[in-house]
């Protein structure tokens, strides 16, 4: 019998030897390529039975490769998982035909399941193909002899029979929960909404979120994890009953379409479920957890028309309640504040796309000046706005900065700012020369990705940027400061030749040790301290307390929100070596004339210290 071969696609050679190590015990033969185009040259000569594809390799993407293979008629039905990281790629990879993920990191347990259910499903194929092979050459054979052998060709078509229905029942659910998946629900749904004015039947879809399931995944195991969706599903599917659609989204997420015109049945489902999930109890070994859920209710009449739009809405509801503490029943209704806040947010996304598509955000820039260091040129940092045609005004960021969070836009909008400064300063070789240092913020999702350090050094030599004009601002934040990741990027950006800031430090998830672990060149002290350090000895022994470790590790300081001059006297008492706020300068476009005025500015700052 020929052997099961997988083709791994990743550009991470350490990626490859994990997943090698992983299927060794699962008698597969294993091909691998380091890129999107190398795998399409190895496929010419193997069609292997399941493809493993990483998201994010330079060049073409897994999705892209995805989308290629599926145009291909030899690899139209051959099993894709997606290996990613990243949560919000799935929904794309399926969209684009991908079959099953893989979450980054890659779990043992997770990898061997998924590919053994892919496994056995080829073998399943292939006992199903060489049924028929056998049942059509017995046919021709025993034509003559159809009387005596139509029993056993009865249990021949009967075995096939139900061969045919394993496959389709294995295409239609999801193997842990036993319930459908994301593809059955969305052609449930779709043939739902496409129904004709006539025949229109209303129905609610219910999402039901686990609260507690991560705790179990990761406290007991994925072994555990799944005894979990499964006892869930048999819950969620003895409430609803059979009249009710019942479907596994991803993760600990399920979903639920009742057919009824009731918003009180509808009401009264969710409420059960609500009440049963919160005594529910699960046990593993001498453990228990209490599980408990939240759940969302969207009503799916004729004013819906895709799968897509129901998903948002839902999605929208239970970021809300999740916001609110979780673990309740909320709905979504066109009468209340909630439904309004959804449109805007979902405009508010077309909105940052057009305008990323459009160059409808502008680059401003605050002068950062000297209060006690010697300035070799203009110091700034730049800052984001976003210019709204339609009104003809500039908005700040606290108007769109949530949703570009929300929707995944913002490591966007800073790729966006790192190009067009580096455009900035290649286009005006002047004021780059008046210019010793450009501040950048960088995001936590932005410092998430693995291609980030290639991008920068791809912007610096297509501009021809001296690296070390270039600092980059991260605010310390709990999801930066707990990925393992972080510092190993920070390290290859100061490698480039860049600086790396602190932004905001002593307000959020402050500690000295990140100061030491951590490659940062500078501190900017948080401006919230600025506001009460005059009239605060507990935010003056704050700040003096970051300036003393400062000093110690050799790390020069830049204090926020200097509005006065007796704020700034203070400040260059203390020793901080530069300082920002509206005293000094109030933000205004990235232009040639703006940055040459800076030169003044800066001289009028060191004379008056």
């Amino acid at each position: 019998m020929k052997a099961f071969t997988v083709l791994i696609v990743d550009d991470v050679p350490d990626n490859i030897d994990v997943l090698r190590k992983v299927l060794a015990p699962l008698d597969c033969k294993v091909s691998v390529a380091t890129s999107a185009e190398r795998a399409l040259s190895i496929l010419e000569q193997l069609e292997p039975e399941l493809m493993l594809l990483d998201v994010m390799m330079p060049g073409m993407s897994g999705f892209d490769l995805c989308s290629l293979l599926r145009k291909d008629p030899r690899f139209k039905e051959t099993p894709i998982i997606f290996v990613t990281g990243r949560t919000d790629d799935i929904s794309q990879g399926f969209a684009v035909g991908g079959n099953d993920y893989i979450t980054k990191p890659i779990n043992t347990d997770e990898v061997i399941a998924r590919v053994t259910h892919h496994k056995e499903r080829h073998q399943m194929m292939q006992q199903l193909r060489s049924l028929n092979s056998e049942l059509e050459e017995r046919v021709r054979q025993r034509t003559a002899e159809l009387v005596t052998t139509n029993k056993l060709l009865r249990e021949e078509i009967n075995e096939r029979r139900y061969m045919q229905d394993r496959l389709k029942y294995l295409a239609d659910h999801d193997f842990v929960s036993r319930t459908h998946n994301r593809k059955a629900l969305e052609y449930f749904v779709v043939e739902l909404i496409s129904q004709s004015q006539d025949s229109f039947q209303e129905a609610y879809y219910l999402s039901v979120d686990l609260s507690r399931f991560r705790v179990v995944n990761e406290s007991c195991g994925l072994i555990a994890g799944d005894e979990l969706l499964s006892e869930a599903a048999e819950l969620i599917s003895l409430i609803v009953g059979s009249n009710a659609f019942v479907a596994r989204l991803s993760g600990d997420s399920f979903a639920i379409v009742y057919p009824t015109d009731d918003c009180s049945v509808a009401s009264s489902i969710a409420n059960q479920l609500h009440e049963e999930f919160s005594r529910f109890r699960f046990f593993w070994g001498e453990r228990h957890f209490d599980i408990g859920a939240t759940l969302a209710v969207v009503k799916i009449d004729q004013s819906l028309t895709s799968f897509d739009q129901v998903l948002m809405m839902a999605d929208e509801v239970m970021f809300s309640a999740k916001r609110a503490g979780g673990q309740c029943v909320s709905y979504f209704s066109d009468d209340n504040e909630q439904a309004n806040k959804q449109n805007a947010r979902q405009n508010w996304a077309l909105r940052l796309i057009d305008a990323l598509k459009y160059d409808h955000f502008r680059v401003y820039f605050q002068q950062i000046c000297p209060l006690n260091a010697q300035s070799n040129g203009i110091r700034m940092e730049t800052l984001v706005r976003l210019y709204a045609p339609d009104q003809e005004k500039i908005l700040f960021p606290d108007s769109f900065l949530f949703a570009a969070e929300r929707y995944q836009l913002i490591a966007d909008i800073d790729r966006w700012m790192i190009r067009k400064v580096c455009e900035f300063l290649r286009d005006h070789p002047v004021q780059q020369q008046l210019i010793e240092q450009v501040a950048l913020n960088l995001s936590a999702t932005t410092l998430r990705d693995a291609h980030l350090v290639d991008y920068i050094q791809d912007v610096l030599e297509k501009y021809s940027v001296n690296p070390r004009k270039l600092c980059f601002e991260v605010t310390e934040t709990e999801q930066i400061i707990h990925v393992s990741q972080t510092s190993s990027i920070l390290e290859q950006i100061k490698q480039l030749g860049c600086s790396i800031a602190i932004d905001d430090f002593g307000s959020g998830y402050s500690s000295f040790s990140y100061l030491r672990d951590f490659p940062f060149d500078h501190i900017k002290i948080d401006g919230i301290f600025a506001r009460e350090i005059e009239h605060s000895d507990a935010s003056m022994a704050m700040v003096q307390s970051i300036l003393d470790v400062a000093k110690k590790l050799n790390k020069p300081c830049v204090v926020e929100f200097v509005e006065n001059q007796g704020l700034a006297d203070l400040y260059q008492s203390m020793g901080i070596e530069w300082g920002q706020g509206y005293h000094f300068h109030k933000p205004e476009p990235l232009n040639a004339a703006n940055v040459d005025l800076c030169l003044t500015r800066a001289k009028v700052c060191e004379e008056s210290n």
